[in-house]
């Protein structure tokens, strides 16, 4: 049976991002943070963990970028994406009028318009799936908490109101990290740590180059700090292609031949729930440059 291990505790989006993409017969484990995920499937003891990576309104979440940006024995070799949804839980049998919810805090702004409608009290809660832990166990008229619907049907609550979160909903994306990434799909994304010469004007744009004089759209670029020197920074980046693609070998050689520090960081499938990006221009080019090459003369 194989691990898969993920930042717990049950309950929450990670969870639900595990179960859609453990393999049947997976054994899901629940860890206490992100670095425990990562160690886990460097050392062995699990063969794929799932993390954030970043959120529609909030962007990257740095803490997890990073430790895979420190990490040098897994890859990236994986995504899920998923609306965050969020639902009201009430206590069975309570049937006194709503007067305030318990959540994490990131769900209680999620869901403001909601309690701000309904003139809500609100409470802290460690996460979601905790809110719901803590109503079951300690039922409080006129209290319910606010969390994903596998939060609180896990702790046996009553679904009072779906859907609660705010017009402008947001998506996290999740990263499935394993020692290996699989062959291509038609349809990936590739990701790359660069470190660039910081002592010489232009060594960033000259990598960026690489990938844009052969027509590879870029994804992602983040910066974070190496945590070495100040000023200094590694820059995550993200593109469409997988490293078995001709053209993003050559990208990458490219790169290699510059300057500073390159290292792969996984090739994977993109999340099939991603609409389809407009095809480029690249076939057109290509019929064009065969059109050229008609006129040579053998």
């Amino acid at each position: 049976m194989a691990v898969l291990a993920y930042l717990g505790p049950e309950g929450t989006f990670t969870h639900q991002a595990a179960l859609d993409v453990a393999p049947a017969g997976d054994e899901l484990v629940a860890l206490r943070t992100a670095p425990e995920v990562v160690r886990a499937v460097e050392q062995g003891t699990a063969e794929a963990g799932i993390v954030a990576f970043e959120n529609s309104l909030q962007g990257p979440v740095s803490e997890n970028l990073d430790e895979i940006l420190a990490g040098r024995r897994c890859l990236l070799a994986g995504e899920r994406v998923l609306a965050v949804s969020f639902a009201l839980f009430r206590s069975p049998g309570d049937d006194a009028p709503l007067a305030g919810v318990s959540s994490h805090p990131f769900g209680l702004l999620q869901c403001s318009e909601f309690i701000a409608a309904n003139e809500l009290q609100t409470r802290d809660a460690p996460s979601t799936a905790a809110a719901c832990r803590e109503l079951a166990e300690s039922p409080r008229p006129g209290w319910g908490a606010v969390a994903p619907r596998i939060a609180g049907e896990l702790a046996g609550l009553v679904l009072a109101a779906d859907g609660i979160e705010d017009a402008d909903r947001a998506e996290t994306r999740f990263v499935v990290l394993r020692p290996t990434c699989p062959p291509p799909s038609g349809r990936d994304r590739s990701a790359f740590a660069l470190l660039p010469r910081s002592d010489e004007p232009g060594s960033l744009v000259r990598l960026m180059q690489e990938f844009s004089v052969r027509g590879i759209n870029l994804t992602a670029i983040k910066s974070r700090p190496t945590k070495v020197s100040l000023g200094e920074y590694v820059f995550f980046v993200e593109c469409e292609g997988h490293i078995g693609d001709a053209v993003l070998r050559d990208a990458v050689l490219g790169l290699l031949r510059l300057p500073g520090d390159v290292r792969f960081l996984g090739s994977y499938a993109e999340d099939p729930t991603r609409p389809p990006r407009p095809r480029s221009g690249s076939e057109g080019d290509l019929a064009a440059y065969e059109a050229m090459l008609a006129r040579v003369r053998e």
